[in-house]
């Protein structure tokens, strides 16, 4: 795959290509089209934003054909998009928005009312499925790509600001340039032998940096088509793919649990799609996707920031991640000291055997891509210090140097002095047959430390019986002596957060004071009860007596 400099040039490479490009519902674009359409609406970025400012745009759309087109159309002008995410309200939407000094704000009707009675002084806002907008766009019909610049267009021109998701403090704004996004793309395209005839199926949310690093940019790359949906659905998904022609999507775990959730059909092997790339699938999740759709889904590992990679490559053993992408020098280190873990030892059954040990945080020594967040130092200096990018992920290495996810560093629970991962936890709830869904996450021990709770989804028409659980966790050969739950919570659906994920904080927010069922191991013995009325009276005043905050 022949790389490039920037966005822009393989923007403008479309020009003249008269093959599909860019579907949705009924609407076929061919490239030349959209490169068109970019062009237009970069000569008309180039009259609306002020001088002087940061040439800088926010899009507040769900994925329709008007996102890869104001994509392009900042690419060939030199200016920067901001995704808004649509699921932030008030104050934290208008941060959002003035955060990244954004002076135009592309928007929907449908997001209209997201946006009533904020304060965006200084912010011009256009709704592109209106009449007004069409007629304002009509008069730059005629642009060819080049022709409106707002900025001189290089490698190092600032392409993305897409904002990366935390448990505290406001969203950060990460930096993409196009010479990054442009290297991206022609990576993947080149790993997963992207092909001209290739059709892309962009059903995660295009403000996310998972779409537009993973997804659009390959396509774009490669020349390939990409078909929109404009919000994931599990239930549409296996038609989108046969009615698009795609043979490519990307994911999150909780994506692939909601598919592999619908009602099985003898046609679910009836379709184009080869290739799923994405993250936190899992193992045996990833073995369910294979076995019913016959897709084999590729577990990748790529900081948002681009600060770390890891390469899925052959011979990765079950449950690995990869190996460090070439030029990076990445290790697995303890938080506080920074000392390197020693290598990960198993036992039967593939059992972890001194994860107390092992797991780290997985830190980038050499030379690493970051370009930094918009207007923070202060983050900026806690992705690097010693020199040094911090993942803000734990994983844990074996002796022949292949990574294994193990979490965020929020997710990792301290039990009786043991340091556990949630995600190993979570990988072995997956493989109870009853389980559509699991998440694990820390609540406090009245004593000191940490305890384990497990929400789990059960698959449709089943019922939580304790007994077999219980049963369950004593037969995996894999499960330490720490890592069963105490609490168990039966969800109807797990909470998610606007780009799919399990909305892990929300979950610790409520514990087990929530309003589902919560089976309790109330003796830690094994044996699960349900935490009533009583029995959690008993417990809030354990914790009262030693002064435990919940």
């Amino acid at each position: 795959m022949r790389s490039t400099g920037t966005v822009a040039e393989l923007v403008r490479r479309q020009w003249g290509d008269h093959r599909p490009a860019l579907k949705h519902g009924p609407t076929v674009l061919s490239h030349h089209q959209v490169v068109e359409g970019a062009a237009a609406r970069a000569a008309l970025l180039a009259d609306l934003l002020p001088r002087g400012g940061e040439p800088h745009l926010g899009v507040l759309l769900d994925n329709t054909p008007e996102f890869p087109l104001w994509l392009s159309a900042a690419a060939l002008a030199g200016a920067a998009v901001a995704g808004i995410n649509p699921t932030r309200r008030g104050p934290e939407l208008a941060r959002d928005i003035l955060h990244t000094e954004a002076r135009l704000l592309i928007t929907e009707r449908a997001h209209l009312p997201l946006l009533a009675g904020l304060e965006l002084p200084g912010v011009r806002v256009l709704v592109t499925d209106t009449e007004a907008y069409a007629a304002l766009l009509a008069p730059y019909a005629g642009a060819r790509p080049g022709d409106a610049r707002l900025a001189p267009v290089g490698p190092g021109t600032r392409m993305l600001l897409y904002f990366t998701s935390g448990s505290t403090g406001a969203p950060k704004a990460a930096i993409c340039t196009q010479g990054r996004l442009a290297g991206a793309g022609a990576s993947l395209a080149g790993h997963f032998g992207v092909r001209p005839s290739d059709t892309h199926y962009i059903c995660m949310p295009m403000f996310h940096g998972n779409a537009v690093l993973a997804d659009w940019a390959p396509a774009l790359a490669a020349g390939a088509a990409i078909a929109l949906r404009p919000r994931f659905s599990a239930s549409a998904f296996l038609d989108d793919v046969r009615g698009y022609g795609a043979t490519y999507f990307t994911y999150v775990g909780r994506a692939v649990q909601y598919l592999l959730a619908t009602p099985e059909r003898p046609d679910d092997r009836d379709h184009p799609l080869r290739l799923g790339f994405g993250t936190e699938a899992g193992a045996v999740d990833a073995a369910r996707f294979r076995e019913r759709f016959g897709v084999r889904l590729v577990e990748g590992y790529g900081s948002s920031e681009g600060g770390a990679a890891i390469q899925h490559t052959p011979g990765t053993p079950p449950g690995a991640i990869g190996r460090a992408a070439p030029g990076d020098d990445l290790a697995v280190v303890d938080p506080e000291s920074g000392e390197e873990r020693p290598p990960a030892r198993f036992g039967p059954g593939g059992r972890l055997l001194n994860g107390d040990e092992a797991i780290g945080e997985l830190v980038n020594r050499g030379p690493t891509p970051f370009e930094g967040y918009w207007r923070n130092p202060a983050a900026d200096a806690e992705r690097a210090r010693r020199g040094w990018y911090w993942t803000g992920d734990l994983f844990y290495r074996d002796p022949e140097g292949f990574l294994y996810f193990a979490g965020r560093t929020d997710d990792r629970l301290r039990v009786d002095s043991e340091n556990l991962a949630a995600a190993t936890i979570e990988n072995i709830l997956a493989r109870w047959e009853e389980a559509a869904a699991a998440a694990v996450h820390a609540v406090p021990d009245p004593v000191t430390g940490d305890q384990v709770m497990a929400a789990l989804v059960l698959r449709a028409g089943a019922a939580f019986d304790p007994a077999a659980f219980a049963a369950f966790l004593r037969a995996q050969p894999d499960l330490g002596t720490k890592m069963a739950p105490r609490f168990v919570r039966i969800l109807v659906r797990m909470p998610v957060t606007a780009t799919n994920k399990i909305h892990r904080v929300a979950l610790r927010r409520e514990g087990f004071r929530c309003p589902d069922p919560v089976w309790w191991d109330r003796d830690g013995d094994g044996t699960y009860v349900l935490l009533d009325a009583t029995g959690l009276a008993a417990l809030l005043e354990e914790y009262e007596e030693h002064g435990t905050p919940l």
